[in-house]
């Protein structure tokens, strides 16, 4: 089937781990992804294992894991997780570390922020800011070959 890349924005939750937990219920409900509708669970969909390490399910939902460290990842153990940008990278594409949804809407335009997930079944996200408070989570990588 190929690569695909996904992006998702969402209100923040405390920890990446737990927005990106119900970032997953969310997508899970929905029907935009590969396989929708025959599996009853996030568990039994991760337990097919064939399926997901064949084919995937394009989506964040081939993604469980959110890692707090912003090295690139290293190979086969770091599949299946996203990971922040750097604040260098952040500052790169943002001019701060504490990016606001509206630039994060401006940057998803172009590909450079996708770019920044080299390889495949692994991604990269954002907190985003409203003044100071974090409200939002952009994440966005690629599933498939």
């Amino acid at each position: 089937m190929g690569a695909s890349s996904w992006e998702y924005l969402t209100v923040y939750r405390g920890t990446p781990q737990k927005t990106l937990n119900a970032l997953h219920a969310e997508v899970f409900a929905g029907t935009g992804w590969i396989g929708a509708g025959e599996y009853e669970s996030i568990e039994e969909l991760w337990a097919d294992e064939e399926f997901m390490g064949e084919e995937g399910t394009h989506s964040i939902l081939d993604i469980p894991k959110a890692v707090l460290f912003s090295n690139d990842p290293a190979g086969y153990d770091d599949l299946g997780t996203v990971r922040p940008l750097s604040s260098e990278r952040l500052l790169h594409h943002f001019g701060t570390d504490r990016p606001s949804v509206e630039q994060y809407r401006r940057a998803m335009e172009g590909h450079e922020l996708l770019e920044e997930t080299r390889l495949r079944w692994t991604g990269r996200f954002v907190v985003l800011y409203t003044d100071a408070e974090a409200t939002h989570f952009g994440v966005f990588g690629y599933s498939g070959d």
